[in-house]
């Protein structure tokens, strides 16, 4: 059996801790690999790497730091498809949708190559007499980022490119059920040529993110995950005086009016609620059908959900994968049977669906659940599974009424014919991220990703120029060169004259 282990100062490090966590492939059940999880003198040894590194690297010159990440985008563009394989074979999501993950995380590197662009800061002349005033963005030290299962390479490439553009040095703990293609990722930075100790990765469970919380010489903690962790993080990384963006979960509404194209709202509700296997946070979980079109849209979204082809994700013919454990894929069923408990109806019960040649594979159908209510363990919880709730609403103003008093606040989206309808739900919903006609509203890299309510905490959202500002720090420098025919004391308060 393959053990992965860490690397650390651009070098793979054996695990030495003695514990392991085993890594699947979904679509069998079997597991061809185990992960070390790091003690603590493990995690300590990346901290120090990176804290050794973080002296030189912050003084080198812009263009010299972004040279290293030129050739890291064209490595990551080359390999593309492996990476793109080692996702589907950890993790389980077909392998159309494992490249899209990847080249979303290369928006990423991207703008991270334009670094010198954000951190031009600003320079203001004769404030005062002979006085000049700058504001500089300067790097943190060394920063941590913990990321999920679900986007095992996008999450990490949303957060180190940026990071270590601004000066900074990072340790990444990956999720430890898919690893691999985390540590690839950093592998191939060392081969673009990112100085030792720029860039580690250690694996990990509980006991890797506790420490590095609270160690004392990581500045920042950078977290994507469910939203009980994410107030965790929040509360033990400012406890330790640590700056924190932790982002949660998500109960992501679609909001149907009636004048909306049912045809197109169904297709885009399957895509959004099913993609992935329902196992990301930007997923729609909860359709909210507007007035009298509730059972034309059901109906439609039934006859698509019939069609969907679920099998491997290695298979060019399928359309959706596997779930990520086989305890996962019970939870989600779950929340069908006490949907159907609790009133809802179950139009599609995907509970029982098997791949024929893989019957220990952790495949789950995909369902649907109408006349769902608030009040349902369906609609309360995240589901994170492939399982759309269908929500009757009366009018606009009920439906935006049920978003709003959502407890997440992640991603949104209105389908409608009427411009001034969606303008209207664009600036009253309340959620960080809005989709007028585009189901997932996932921003491109130059803007920021995150949500309001529980699907944030922390004060920064993800990349772009929210990604700029929470890994740097400003500092503003006042200046003045005395003029040889200047003299004299003044002991009054400095003014502008």
């Amino acid at each position: 059996m393959r053990t992965i282990g860490h690397f650390i100062d651009n070098k793979p490090v054996a695990p030495a801790s003695g514990r392991y966590a085993p890594v699947f492939d979904p679509a069998t059940g079997r597991q061809p690999a185990r992960v070390g999880l790091a003690s603590e003198a493990e995690v300590d040894a990346a901290v120090a790497a990176a804290r050794a590194a973080f002296v030189s690297w912050r003084a080198t010159p812009l263009a010299r730091r972004t040279a290293p990440l030129f050739r890291y985008r064209e490595l990551l563009d080359a390999r593309r498809d492996e990476l793109a394989r080692l996702i589907t074979a950890e993790h389980g999501k077909v392998h159309a949708d494992a490249l899209g993950e990847v080249a979303r995380g290369l928006e990423i590197v991207e703008l991270a190559c334009g670094i010198p662009q954000h951190l031009k800061g600003q320079l203001s002349t004769q404030v005062s007499s002979g006085v000049d005033v700058a504001s500089i963005r300067q790097p943190l030290g060394v920063v941590a980022g913990i990321t999920p299962f679900n986007f095992p390479a996008m999450v990490p490439l949303w957060m180190f490119p940026l990071a270590i553009a601004c000066g900074n040095t990072f340790v990444l703990k990956p999720s430890e059920k898919d690893p691999s293609a985390a540590l690839r990722l950093v592998e191939l930075a060392a081969e673009a040529g990112f100085p030792e100790g720029v860039l580690n990765a250690v694996n990990g469970d509980k006991a890797a993110v506790d420490r590095l919380v609270a160690h004392p010489d990581v500045a920042a903690v950078s977290f994507v995950g469910s939203t009980p962790v994410a107030r965790a993080i929040q509360r033990g990384a400012v406890e330790h005086g640590k700056r924190v963006q932790a982002l949660g979960g998500a109960k992501n509404h679609m909001l149907v009016l009636p004048d909306a194209d049912l045809d197109v709202a169904a297709d885009n509700a399957i895509n959004a609620a099913y993609g992935s296997a329902g196992e990301r946070c930007m997923a729609v979980s909860v359709v909210v059908a507007v007035g009298d079109i509730g059972d034309a849209l059901v109906a439609r979204i039934a006859e698509r959900a019939a069609a969907l082809r679920i099998g491997p994700g290695s298979d060019p013919d399928s359309e959706m994968g596997p779930l990520i454990t086989a305890e996962h894929r019970a939870k989600v069923a779950s929340y069908v049977a006490s949907g159907r408990a609790q009133g809802a109806e179950v139009v599609v019960d995907g509970t029982r669906y098997t791949v024929p040649g893989h019957e220990e594979g952790f495949f789950l159908g995909v369902s649907l659940l109408d006349h769902v209510t608030p009040g349902m363990d369906a609609y309360r919880e995240e589901i994170f599974g492939p399982v759309l709730c269908v929500v009757r609403a009366g009018s606009y103003e009920e439906g935006l009424e049920l978003i709003n008093s959502s407890r997440w606040g992640n991603g949104t989206a209105v389908f409608t014919r009427d411009g001034g309808a969606a303008r209207r739900f664009q600036l009253e919903v309340e959620a960080g991220m809005v989709g007028v006609n585009v189901p997932i509203p996932v921003p491109v890299g130059h803007h920021s990703f995150g949500g309001w309510k529980d699907s944030l905490f922390g004060d920064q959202h993800i990349y772009g120029e929210d990604g700029v500002r929470f890994y740097t720090r400003g500092k503003v420098i006042t200046t003045r060169w005395p003029d040889p025919e200047d003299g004299g004391i003044n002991l009054g308060f400095p003014s502008g004259h």
